[in-house]
């Protein structure tokens, strides 16, 4: 899961990092609002977690030009230490999606994000956006790009980047890759081995570190690229 983090207290983005991203997510952060919009407006975000009072551009605002002039549909989850009726009221009409009021417990918010890009998800809201790291897959149009480079794949290696990607970071079984390609008849040949140096040469040969990794013996799993 890709996260977007727009908070400008230090210490909360540390707390954030260090409880989310040895769960598996992705996380991106910005300190200000502009900051936060150009985030969101050149990449694509499971949810985004967004403090009211930010410099420059307030959280409100931020979240009103996400919605109105990038038209994006990101779950918003709004961070704030105000916890009257009328600042809730006005977090939601600004296009929020849920509200958590500091100081709040990490459990709290993790269950929260998964709560909301669930409901996402099943209203089809961004869903067919698959990304890891700095690699982003639409899985309706066949575009994959990795920092922003576009990826030519076959057939073949979009449906086994997609594969790679929705069960990221976890390692899938050769086996299941097959019979996701080839069902009960999978070709004699090491057919999937030919497939995988394919996709790696596209997806890992122009940058200086891989994301797909072979597991030995077991199968292949993406990782993301460090920042």
């Amino acid at each position: 899961m890709r996260i977007l983090i727009i908070e400008d207290n230090a210490d909360i983005v540390a707390n954030l990092y260090g409880f989310l991203e040895p769960k598996g997510y992705v996380l991106d952060s910005a300190p200000n609002g502009y900051g936060g919009l150009a985030l969101a407006s050149e990449h694509d975000y499971d949810a985004i977690v967004l403090d009211v009072m930010l410099p420059g551009l307030n959280g409100l605002e931020m979240c009103q030009k996400l919605r109105g002039e990038l038209r994006k549909n990101t779950p918003v989850l709004m961070l704030t230490a105000r916890d009257t009726l009328e600042d809730k009221v006005a977090g939601f009409d600004s296009g929020a999606d849920d509200y958590l009021v500091k100081p709040f417990s990490l459990v709290e918010l993790e269950v929260r994000l998964k709560a909301l890009v669930r409901r996402a998800r099943g209203a089809g809201a961004a869903s067919a956006v698959l990304a890891v790291g700095d690699l982003v897959f639409n899985t309706e149009t066949f575009q994959a790009t990795r920092a922003g480079m576009p990826l030519a794949l076959t057939k073949t290696g979009y449906t086994i980047l997609k594969l790679l990607m929705r069960e990221t970071p976890k390692v899938v079984p050769r086996d299941r890759i097959e019979h996701e390609l080839w069902g009960d008849n999978p070709p004699d040949t090491d057919a999937l081995r030919v497939h995988i140096h394919a996709l790696r040469q596209a997806l890992d040969k122009p940058f200086p570190q891989p994301m797909l990794q072979t597991i030995a013996k077991i199968g292949y799993k993406l990782v993301p690229a460090n920042d």
